[in-house]
């Protein structure tokens, strides 16, 4: 049976790989967190200029970024950043777990969130992407590079040592979960925001997609709050 997500803490922060990734589904968690006065930052390793096959990388980026921080905001967040990473070959290494490191010195989260990083999407059949991969796995490494001050000492900020759980989105063999009623309809407007991306990836009508895909997403038939709709997460413990 998954249990409820930790709540004694007051700061997080939310580390992935593309504009759109935190939306289909975990942003309507992130509302609720916001909602009960929390604080949630967002950190983006690429703009996701290459993610629209019709645009050109140049025009798709701050185009992307300016959805993206629409997307936030429907849900509460501020504070978005973009790391400029190379979007679509994105490589992990000391150079991304640096980057990683340097922005939970700044913003010293008790609780990190990223995406999916196994081979494959829950369901084992869907390969996933480079760039997911590359991210989550950087970020795990990097909530204990935080705390070394030895280890990437000229990122900036003092070490940080207070991250207590990373937790895991769209996972394989979920642990946790959070009852995302209060946050679902401002979860679908998160990824509306992203209009351009929706419209470049379907036919169908974006406000329908959206609503549809999110409550797909969230939908839970016997979780540990019953029938309602829920975001689950593979949580690590520090």
């Amino acid at each position: 049976m998954l249990e409820p997500m930790p709540e004694d803490w007051r700061r997080a922060l939310a580390v992935v790989a593309h504009p759109d990734d935190l939306e289909y589904g975990c942003a309507a968690a992130v509302a609720v967190w916001t909602r009960a006065g929390r604080e949630v930052s967002y950190l983006l390793a690429t703009r996701g200029e290459a993610g629209i096959d019709t645009l050109d990388p140049e025009k798709a980026a701050p185009l992307r970024a300016r959805e993206q921080r629409a997307g936030a905001a429907a849900v509460g967040v501020s504070s978005v950043e973009f790391l400029d990473h190379a979007d679509g070959v994105i490589e992990y290494g000391p150079r991304l777990r640096r980057d990683i490191t340097a922005a939970i010195r700044r913003h010293r989260p008790e609780l990190l969130i990223t995406l999916n990083f196994d081979d494959t999407w829950p369901g084992g059949v869907d390969w996933n992407t480079p760039d997911h991969k590359a991210v989550g796995r950087a970020t795990v490494d990097a909530a204990a590079d935080a705390g070394n001050r030895w280890i990437f000492p000229g990122a900036g900020g003092e070490p940080w040592d207070g991250v207590r759980w990373v937790a895991v989105a769209a996972a394989h063999s979920p642990t946790h979960a959070v009852d995302v009623t209060a946050g679902l309809d401002q979860g679908v407007r998160s990824l509306l925001e992203h209009r351009t991306y929706i419209e470049a990836l379907t036919d169908e009508d974006p406000e329908a997609y959206a609503r549809s895909f999110v409550e797909n997403a969230v939908r839970q038939e016997d979780g540990p709050f019953g029938d309602r709709p829920t975001v689950t997460f593979r949580l690590y413990t520090r």
